[in-house]
Parts: C-alpha cells; structure tokens; sequence
C-alpha cells in the first residue's frame, strides 16, 4: 500500500486527436481552463484537474478502440439533473450509450462517450 497517496488531485486522458478532444470537452463543460499548451488542455473541475494530453510517449500506447473504452469518467449532480444533463446531452449530438437508468447499485446514471470511444458517466446518488 502507498500510505502517502491520500487523495486524487489529477485525471489525464490520453488523447490521439487532442483537437478534437478540446472542442468536444470544451463544449461540454464549463469547467474553467487551468492550462493549454499544443499537446494538452487541463480543466479546473472542482479540486480536481481534467487534462487531456496528445500521446507522445513511447509508452502512451496509439490508436482508439471504439468497442472497448480507455478509461471512464463519472460526474456526480442531483437526481434531476441526470434526467436534465442527458436531455443537454442529445441536444449537442452527444453519442449516449445508456439513458437514464437507475441502477440496482443506488445510483441514477447516464453513459456516453466522447469522440475517442472513452467512457463518461453522469450519476446521481439515490
């Protein structure tokens, strides 16, 4: 165990069309812009950091496989703002992989992708 590790502060996706990745973040969240270079963007979302970062290491891995997600995001709102943020969702053409669901686990959710086939999740505690 890593006893010094006592909070998640930054979530990096890795990204192989970063530009399109930036407009499709961008136009989903109102998260304030902490930094952006030409291989990253990094969103201020709460205490988090959301960066988005073009793959450029040997050991960043390349390509996209649409049938299996990179990595999945979840967002946690209110019960109605599931319902809301999914009707916000098919406005702006956002490819919705669930609807609004509740789950037996406890959670109200909403599943879609972005342009890169990862995984994001709206959720509501219930």
């Amino acid at each position: 165990m890593l006893t010094a590790l006592t909070q998640l502060n930054y979530v990096i996706v890795l990204c192989d069309d970063l530009e399109r990745m930036k407009a499709f973040y961008r136009m989903l969240f109102a998260f304030p812009i902490d930094s952006e270079s030409e291989t990253g963007l990094t969103f201020r979302a709460g205490s988090v950091l959301l960066s988005l970062r073009k793959r450029t290491r040997d050991y960043d891995g390349q390509g996209v496989r649409g049938d299996l997600p990179g990595v999945q995001i979840a967002f946690l709102v209110s019960r109605a703002e599931v319902d809301l943020s999914y009707r916000q969702l098919l406005e702006m053409g956002v490819t919705i992989v669930d609807p609004p669901t509740d789950q037996p686990r406890g959670h109200r959710t909403v599943y879609f992708t972005d342009p890169e086939g990862n995984l994001l999740e709206v959720y509501a505690e219930i």
